[in-house]
């Protein structure tokens, strides 16, 4: 079978297409065969070598897959073969994996798809999965209303999407009109552009002058990351998700909050990994995702779709910003 195989850490052209067996289940294991394969920047982490959960290398990178359960190990239980189910590696020991046409997993870790799922919108369940975390399990009170970066990306999409579904008022905030246009398609009312739009009037004039309740955001330069602040209503919150837009602020973050210390702010630095020891939550949050996808609710838009033996360009496309919404590899 061909896989996608990294030696070594560096720039997308670490990523190798390689030959290996086609792997028998052992005891309590099963066999997935792909449909389709995520692409994340936990991914792109990964092949950098910056990831805090690296798998030992050589490895194959991916953390998302959908497919068809085709071979089941001695005392296998709980699936069938034939049936469709989704691999994410937030349930396997390690991180990575799933650059293959198929992947060995204990049978208890796979979610088990309804037929009303496609394969390729399979592979966006975890980033909903990861948008209710952010929106419930984070650590902040459950909001009334939010504004996320990145809204025309994965995760970014999932947060505004998810949000509108539970009737949380819901902005996006992207960097171009094509952007915005795409996430207006997907049906998000309310997007902003990022260096042309005034962000805090707007958003004040969107929230009736309260502000939102949580801003979600990457890290990056001090003066940008502060001047989430003043999009805030009192209480609020600005919850950094990733680390893919920069390095959290050096500036004076304390000083910052004093200096609103009327409207009482905070900031959290999130991670899912807060999730590896609740694996309860974690498969009820996919659980829930996995419902309302099934049941029409959650629409992700169309994908990017690349082949396998492409993951070297479909990182270099991600990096530069040249993809709209989930990038998809096809086995």
């Amino acid at each position: 079978m061909k896989v996608i195989q990294m030696r070594k850490a560096g720039g997308p052209e670490v990523l190798e297409v390689a030959e290996q067996p086609l792997p028998e289940p052992s005891a309590g294991e099963v066999r997935v065969r792909a449909q389709a394969i995520g692409v994340s920047s936990a991914d792109m982490l990964v092949r950098k070598g910056v990831y805090n959960w690296m798998p030992p290398l050589p490895a194959v990178p991916g953390n998302e897959m959908a497919g068809i359960v085709d071979a089941l190990g001695r005392d296998a239980t709980g699936v069938r073969a034939g049936q469709r189910v989704l691999v994410s590696s937030r349930e396997l020991p390690f991180r990575g994996g799933c650059y293959a046409q198929a992947i060995l997993v204990p049978a208890a870790a796979v979610f088990p798809l309804p037929d009303a799922i496609a394969p390729n919108d399979a592979v966006s369940l975890p980033n909903y999965q990861l948008a209710g975390a952010l929106l419930y399990e984070s650590g902040v009170r459950k909001p009334r209303s939010i504004a996320a970066y990145g809204a025309s990306g994965g995760v970014g999409m999932a947060l505004l999407q998810l949000a509108a579904c539970d009737g949380i008022a819901a902005i996006g905030i992207v960097s171009t009109g094509e952007r915005r246009a795409f996430v207006q398609r997907a049906g998000i009312g309310n997007v902003l552009i990022r260096g042309e739009d005034d962000l805090p009037a707007r958003v004040m004039a969107l929230t009736g002058g309260r502000g939102v309740d949580v801003v979600y955001a990457m890290g990056g330069p001090g003066a940008a990351f502060m001047a989430n602040l003043d999009l805030l209503a009192p209480l609020g919150t600005v919850v950094s998700f990733g680390v893919l837009g920069g390095l959290m602020p050096d500036a004076d973050l304390y000083g910052e909050l004093r200096k609103r210390a009327g409207k009482s702010l905070g900031v959290r630095c999130y991670s899912i990994h807060t999730l590896d020891h609740d694996r309860a939550l974690r498969r009820a949050l996919m659980a829930r995702a996995i419902g309302l996808m099934a049941a029409g609710r959650l629409r992700p838009p169309p994908p990017t779709v690349l082949p396998l033996a492409e993951a070297a360009r479909a990182h270099e496309m991600m990096e530069a910003g040249r993809s709209l919404g989930k990038m998809v590899l096809a086995p």
